[in-house]
């Protein structure tokens, strides 16, 4: 029998995790790969497009304490 060499993931523009192409979401800039759990941390652009903005890559920072 043939063994399959399908590799079914994307590389995430935001951290570098390699995650299934299906679970994911675009760049809001650019369109590129931002994977799951980036998302769910509130990354909206990829590490190029957050540069060019000159935003971080991460997460947005909490608010100050009052």
């Amino acid at each position: 029998m043939t063994d399959l060499q399908e590799h079914d993931v994307m590389v995430c523009r935001a951290c570098g995790r390699e995650e299934r192409a299906s679970e994911g979401y675009p760049c809001d800039a650019c369109g590129t790969f931002i994977c799951q759990i980036c998302s769910m941390r509130g990354v909206t652009r990829c590490k190029n497009c957050a540069a060019l903005k000159g935003e971080a890559a991460g997460p947005p920072a909490p608010p100050p304490p009052t």
